[in-house]
């Protein structure tokens, strides 16, 4: 079969989950319009892949135009044939489907795997009506090159390459593909932005990401509180075969089942999404009462194949299971509590939505971003088109058929993070302080110290990168005749 699903390997389980912003996820390729008849005719066979698979995969395939263009560079014909959301006409719509021109990039991206510095940030205009933008650092990944060069959570960044960053040229300073940078810092002082003389220089390199970013465990007002900080639902480095972070996420939990953990803080505020069989198995870890027994979510396809789905492969075809674990500590649970922002999406929102059945799921920080959609990879594996694209192919829905989230969950308790941002795991850090609160009933620390950071944002870095927000499967080799 020429035309077929990226291969992943089994234990990646059903789907990927993720994210993307309007604008953000999809790479420029730099294509020109065609001048030549080779090029169209290259474009056109291409195009014609695109077609076949999305008129078979595609969740909206019945709205994809009749005669669509051929003659159009490949990531224009993709996106002429998108069902594309539209606030009034299509609120239905599509917001996530994407196309890569590298096939092996998209594949390495979804598993965590990047050309980057290792920090992530979010942007902010540097006042209400400036033009003027800075750059406030999430997080930046141990052992990477921000992490080299000194670079921690909470400094901001003013200045790019000795340029001003605008809204003009952010994009081209930050985004366009360039791996070295010397970035200006700027500093709050008396609740003013103040930029200064210092500078650090990086070069982004290929980095794999250790989605497991740190654990902890609190002991306060006569509870245990495990904590844990996960940044991307991946099950293992990229080309791998195993379960090391998977597994990594099970010795964590063994931990807190041994220390007797009876309250969870679950911190996904910067997780836009990742591997399903990931969300299953951390979901496995919480609920309470569950095993392979019980639904954790399923899925709904397009009409066309469907029969053909539950013919070959059954009902089971469509649903994700719990998985029963050892390290479970559902037994010790009433409830978790889950910190949010507007990165929080797809895989993560899929905890949220798939435990409600089972526990009482308390979000704490800002809306969540609302995906309840899912896609899968395809490529074309004779080597010939080099392209690989990620439509939408399915909804999900929790074991009550609760599928209401695609404005994002409202957080039970808002909390801003502020400009002035504490160091996650902190039982200062608003978000996690407010937890805790929760928990306990009163303050580990004065709630209000850092006040909210009220700058109007442009959007992340994680929001940005491919493979930040989606909900992939993978699906057994189709034959050709079926189709």
């Amino acid at each position: 079969m020429k035309n077929k699903l990226r291969s992943v390997p089994a234990w990646w389980g059903m789907v990927l989950l993720s994210v993307t912003l309007l604008a953000g996820c999809r790479k420029e390729t730099d294509l020109v319009e065609p001048t030549t008849t080779t090029t169209t005719a290259e474009n056109q066979t291409i195009n014609k892949w695109i077609l076949e698979n999305m008129r078979e995969y595609y969740y909206w395939n019945d709205k994809i135009p009749a005669s669509p263009d051929l003659t159009l560079a490949p990531s224009d014909f993709f996106d002429s044939i998108l069902y594309s959301y539209d606030a009034t006409a299509r609120p239905d719509g599509d917001r996530f489907s994407w196309i890569e021109e590298n096939a092996d990039d998209l594949s390495a991206s979804l598993s965590g795997e990047s050309t980057t510095t290792g920090m992530e940030f979010m942007l902010y205009l540097r006042s209400a009506g400036s033009t003027n933008v800075i750059a406030q650092v999430l997080y930046v990944l141990p052992n990477s090159p921000a992490a080299a060069a000194g670079f921690k959570r909470g400094d901001i960044i003013s200045k790019v390459n000795g340029q001003t960053i605008t809204t003009s040229n952010y994009v081209s300073l930050l985004y366009s593909g360039g791996t070295t940078f010397s970035f200006g810092l700027a500093e709050v002082q008396n609740s003013t932005l103040v930029d200064t003389d210092l500078t650090r220089s990086v070069t982004a390199t290929v980095f794999q990401a250790n989605p497991v970013f740190m654990d902890s465990i609190y002991t306060v007002g006569g509870k245990t509180v495990g904590y844990l900080v996960y940044n991307q639902f991946v099950p293992a480095p990229n080309n791998s075969n195993g379960s090391e972070y998977d597994d990594q996420v099970d010795a964590i939990f063994s931990n807190f089942k041994a220390k007797g953990v009876n309250e969870l803080v679950l911190d996904l505020r910067y997780n836009p999404g990742g591997y399903t069989s990931s969300s299953a198995n951390l979901a496995s870890l919480i609920g309470k009462n569950v095993d392979r027994t019980k639904v954790y979510f399923r899925e709904e396809w397009n009409s066309t194949l469907t029969p053909y789905l539950q013919q070959e492969y059954g009902d089971e075809f469509f649903i994700q299971r719990f998985v029963t674990k050892s390290q479970n500590i559902g037994s010790n649970l009433q409830r978790v509590f889950v910190l949010t922002t507007d990165g929080t999406a797809s895989s993560s929102e899929l905890i949220i939505n798939g435990l409600r059945p089972y526990m009482t799921v308390t979000t704490i920080g800002t809306t969540t971003y609302g995906k309840n959609v899912g896609s899968i990879t395809i490529v074309d594996d004779s080597g010939n088109i080099k392209w690989g694209m990620q439509p939408i192919v399915f909804k999900s829905f929790n074991s009550l058929s609760q599928s209401d989230y695609s404005t994002g969950f409202t957080p039970t308790v808002e909390v801003q993070e502020p400009l002035n941002l504490q160091p996650l795991g902190d039982v200062n850090e608003p978000l996690l302080n407010e937890a805790l609160y929760q928990i306990t009933g009163s303050r580990i620390a004065r709630r209000g110290v850092a006040e909210p950071n009220r700058l109007p944002a442009l959007g992340s870095s994680i929001q940005r990168k491919a493979g930040g927000g989606r909900m992939i499967k993978s699906l057994p080799t189709f034959k050709p005749s079926t189709l």
